[in-house]
């Protein structure tokens, strides 16, 4: 989930969530009850020991599709952007959050404090975007943030999504909430199925080309930037 310097890089008022202590120290800590909540009691938990655990056996099948350099939008504690470096690649993450940027280099990989909005190194050059552990959500409006990402990624290029396991295609205004406790003012996040990234990927220049679920219930999709 969510520069140096920061400023100028949170067009969607989500910086006080993924900068705030709770967040640094489950990041820290490897574990933490934290959550998206909205005010009519959706719900989205965050998965901070799987996210700051090693890359997992699903994690590395779904890294055995990228090629070329690889671009980790929300790499939170870094597990993707390390297990990319392991195997040669040239991998780059991005997140709003120091303390995420500071794990992921700290595990020997590249990362930058940087919304995916902002100004980034080698657009329109990167071999394979990945959007991963809900970072769909991001900003709150899939299109944009699927239009923004086509600007990073070349013509023969690859963007892997994980999508909701339902077909859902909904917008709220959450809070990160420590428990039951809320950290921050709302922001907008967004939770897309697989039938809505469709959708909204051919609106922004891109083509589905493959979908897939895993046994632990984890559901991606494959797009290529359209011809």
């Amino acid at each position: 989930m969510p520069s140096a310097g920061i400023a100028g890089t949170d067009p969607d008022g989500s910086l006080a969530s993924w900068t705030s202590r709770s967040y640094a120290k489950a990041l820290h800590s490897g574990h933490g009850d934290l959550s998206l909540r909205d005010a009519n009691g959706w719900h989205l938990p965050l998965d901070v020991a799987r996210w700051c655990a090693r890359a997992d056996a699903c994690d590395l099948a779904l890294l055995r599709r990228c090629a070329g350099p690889v671009l980790d939008i929300g790499c939170g504690a870094g597990r993707l952007v390390e297990a990319l470096a392991r195997r040669g690649h040239r991998a780059l993450g991005i997140d709003l959050c120091p303390s995420a940027v500071n794990s992921t280099m700290g595990r020997g990989g590249a990362a930058l404090c940087r919304s995916v909005f902002a100004s980034l190194p080698n657009e329109g050059h990167w071999g394979t975007a990945l959007l991963l552990d809900g970072n769909i959500g991001i900003g709150g409006d899939p299109q944009r943030l699927l239009e923004r990402i086509r600007a990073l990624v070349h013509d023969q290029g690859f963007l892997l999504v994980e999508t909701s396991a339902a077909e859902v295609d909904g917008r709220h205004r959450v809070r990160l909430h420590d428990g039951r406790r809320a950290l921050c003012a709302t922001f907008p996040w967004a939770t897309v199925g697989c039938t809505a990234l469709t959708r909204y990927g051919q609106a922004a220049g891109w083509t589905a080309v493959d979908r897939w679920s895993t046994a632990g219930g984890r559901h991606f999709a494959a797009l290529r930037p359209a011809r």
